[in-house]
């Protein structure tokens, strides 16, 4: 039996782009990469307050990347939503589905990787209930 997740996968068509966007989009810390034994190209990613890894794989000899819709995505809890908005702002990005916000302060988003993975950002119940004039999720 399987005792915990270690890490999950992802192929992408750009490597260096890829793992850009999970660093500087994410805030994910590049954990170690190396060279598989079949030739592909592999970047290891970690969140800070997570165990498990994302593995991201380039390996063109398997033709190019195409994500189909609502195929897959990672989920990442983030502490505000407004606060990942203003960031995304930043860096000239933009969220690709919501926020949707519940009456108790959670929430959810995505945003897309460069392959057209999505990406999901959540916000926990109770964030900034207190400034509810168009705080978490008004952008």
């Amino acid at each position: 039996m399987v005792r915990k997740l270690h890490h999950t996968r992802y192929r992408v068509n750009d490597l260096e782009r890829s793992v850009r966007f999970y660093k500087e989009v994410l805030g994910l810390r590049e954990v170690r990469r190396h060279k598989s034994p079949r030739g592909s190209e592999l970047v290891f990613l970690k969140a800070p307050e997570s165990e498990e890894l994302i593995e991201l794989c380039f390996f063109p000899d398997a033709g190019p990347v195409d994500v189909q819709p609502d195929l897959t995505h990672l989920g990442f809890e983030v502490e505000s939503l407004e606060e990942f908005g203003r960031h995304l702002e930043k860096l000239g990005l933009s969220w690709s589905d919501g926020p949707h916000m519940k009456d108790d302060g959670s929430g959810f988003a995505f945003i897309d990787a460069p392959e057209g993975y999505e990406i999901e950002l959540l916000q926990r119940p109770g964030v900034y209930l207190a400034g509810k004039d168009g705080g978490a999720g008004a952008g």
